[in-house]
């Protein structure tokens, strides 16, 4: 086909017709996970999910894409899909439809993993569901599994087929056995849902590749400069020093192509409706392979615009508008993570209204970042202050809370706030990645340093929980001593989290205080990436000391494992309770205070490597420190180094 302006090498875009398919009818006979099932007619049900979003639907549809053609074909498919959705997930999303809050109890624990890390591959992970129940866990996120060329996958971000599992990892039907038997147990599965972009070598990049401009208008082409230098006029570069800029050359077909990330993630062109449908289609055939959680991937960027920073634009949130409606309709029991990299107070969008929701859950990253930088500071302040902030939040926003994750750690902090203390924001990030280097301010960290700047000096750092601890350098020391205070400041920060509202997150070995990988180096499409240093394999033969309180597995496996069934036990630990933060008239300790039916907790937590004093004064009675079974006041409590108290009112 004819490419419109090619002369003025502005963007490839036509309208293609659109191929219409019939709207389902009656009985069809459809092949899911290896059987044969008749498909019932549409019952009530599905009518009234579809008649409540129907006016809205049609309306966001049609205000982004004015195509009835397009919108009548997504309909169509919905009701597909809600035909294949298996009974026992249909039953399953009946019990979520009428308990709307079941994911914001204090019940709820994640852990997040690598399949062929933790595992070697779906079966497995399956043969160690026993363990994960071990470890208090009923929901976990499996790192991305879906097709990706080898050496070219951002750590499985650059999908080649959305309907693949890596071949390595297993088949769709290992997933559906996977997801049938954590539902057996009450586990729910988080899978990774890249929306922004495919890899180069997906089918339509292909075919785009290939010149047909039906693929073409898919992504962002160009055949010169013009228009992409507009671009990069306001457009921020994700890795200005591992993938400059925001657009490939190609030169075996002599255009460019946007690729925000990395030149083989060729960036979706949301504009055109097909994509939009097609990965709608992609979203709900996941979910009807019994995924519960569907973690959206740079949620941000998924609409561009000539002119603007391509970030947080208007018509995002009516995709993951729309996107929330569809779930609502075809799987209910499903729910959308958002993977939003802002100050919780900039999140707040993505959480939608009461009337209008959009995601059900979101990152709390910052604070994640500013939980390090207490770490290295020893002063609470600023981290006071951004809880402060998320407790002001709606009850309704729940934040998924993690101290490490599979990324590297951004030092995305308030700076403005450190400024009003003389701290310079080029000099603080170079200290925080010193520190964590283990070069400065005593210092027990070890880490690497990942997408160091030299000319802005700028950095991410790399390193799992138990290295940026302590543990590491007090195992390779052998020294007991800074082993007990390494493991203290650990469990000290895991208890600091379950403390937060919302849904504690760990990364898979955080749970025996396993500690970085240096064996990245060894392989050649690992070694330029440092965030390898913390996605190690799982030491399944140091998992086996769990039950020796002798080693160091035990110890923090069993101490952790304490705390886990102290959130459980305590109706306070409910996301929906209030929170504040209480002033402890000392920096180096953080107070934070729960309340919900009744129950009244204080969590009290030292930062520092000395015993200190929390001036606080709670005049309303006795409490019971939860781990310890002993009664006091809540007044003038002496915390020992990296330690921590439960105080509960009695």
């Amino acid at each position: 086909m004819e490419a419109a302006v090619r002369n003025r090498g502005e963007r490839i875009v036509k309208e293609y017709p659109v191929v219409k398919r019939a709207p389902y009818r009656g009985k069809r006979i459809t092949k899911i996970s290896g059987t044969t099932t008749e498909k019932e007619p549409l019952d009530s049900t599905w009518q009234k999910r579809f008649e409540r979003h129907m006016d809205e639907l049609r309306w966001l549809y049609m205000e982004l894409y004015n195509n009835g053609s397009m919108f009548a074909e997504l309909c169509g498919q919905m009701e597909r899909f809600y035909q294949e959705r298996g009974a026992a997930l249909k039953k399953l999303d009946q019990a979520r439809e009428n308990d709307p809050g079941w994911y914001r109890q204090n019940d709820m624990l994640g852990m997040m993993f690598y399949i062929d890390n933790f595992a070697g591959n779906m079966e497995g992970v399956k043969e160690r569901l026993d363990y994960i129940e071990a470890c208090g866990v009923n929901y976990i996120h499996l790192m991305p599994f879906l097709d990706t060329p080898a050496g070219r996958s951002d750590g499985g971000y650059a999908v080649a087929d959305f309907r693949k599992v890596q071949e390595k990892l297993g088949a769709m039907e290992d997933l559906d056995a996977l997801t049938v038997e954590c539902h057996k147990r009450g586990i729910n599965i988080c899978m990774d849902f890249v929306m922004n972009h495919t890899s180069e070598d997906h089918e339509w990049a292909k075919r785009a590749r290939a010149g047909e401009g039906e693929y073409m208008s898919r992504y962002f082409f160009f055949d010169n400069a013009n228009i992409p230098s507009e671009f990069e006029k306001t457009v921020p570069q994700v890795f200005p020093t591992t993938a400059p800029g925001n657009f490939t050359w190609l030169p075996d077909i002599g255009h460019y192509v946007m690729t925000t990330f990395y030149p083989y993630q060729w960036d979706l062109n949301y504009r055109n409706p097909r994509v939009f449908n097609e990965m709608m289609y992609n979203f709900m055939y996941l979910a009807n392979q019994g995924i519960d959680i569907i973690r959206i991937d740079a949620v941000p960027y998924i609409w561009k615009e000539l002119g603007t920073s391509c970030r947080n634009l208007r018509q995002v949130h009516t995709i993951v508008r729309l996107m929330r409606m569809i779930a609502e309709i075809v799987c209910p029991g499903v729910l959308l993570l958002g993977e939003v990299v802002m100050e919780p107070e900039k999140v707040g969008p993505y959480f939608g209204t009461v009337e209008k929701p959009e995601c059900h859950m979101l990152y709390n990253v910052t604070t994640m970042a500013t939980t390090w930088h207490t770490v290295a500071t020893r002063d609470t302040r600023l981290l006071k202050k951004q809880l402060d902030i998320v407790s002001s939040l709606p009850k309704d926003y729940t934040f998924l809370n993690y101290l490490r994750c599979h990324d590297d750690i951004g030092w995305g902090l308030d700076y403005g706030f450190l400024a009003q203390e003389g701290i310079d924001e080029r000099a603080h990030k170079q200290y925080l990645n010193a520190f964590f280097e283990g070069k400065t301010g005593a210092s027990n960290s070890r880490g690497e340093l990942y997408n160091a700047d030299p000319v802005t000096g700028d950095a991410r750092f790399c390193g799992t929980t138990a290295s940026m601890c302590g543990i590491e350098k007090a195992g390779f020391e052998q020294d007991d001593a800074a082993m007990e205070k390494a493991i203290q400041l650990d469990v000290m920060l895991h208890a600091y989290m379950f403390m937060q509202s919302g849904i504690p997150v760990l990364y898979g070995g955080d749970e025996i205080g396993q500690v970085n990988d240096y064996t990245y180096k060894e392989n050649a499409e690992k070694a330029d990436d440092s965030r390898y240093i913390h996605r190690g394999a799982m030491r399944w033969d140091l998992a086996k000391r769990i039950d020796d309180p002798d080693t160091v597995e035990g110890r923090v496996f069993h101490r952790l494992k304490e705390l886990e069934e102290i959130r459980k036990r305590e109706k306070a630990f409910v996301s929906r309770a209030d929170m504040w933060t209480v002033e402890t008239w000392e920096k180096s300790v953080l107070c934070i205070g729960r309340y919900f039916d009744g129950d009244k907790l204080l969590g009290l937590f030292n930062f520092s490597e000395y015993d200190k004093t929390a001036w606080i004064n709670e005049t309303d009675g006795r409490y019971l420190e939860l781990l310890s079974g002993k009664t006091g006041k809540a007044s003038g409590v002496t915390i020992p180094a990296y330690g921590f108290y439960y105080l509960k009112k009695i």
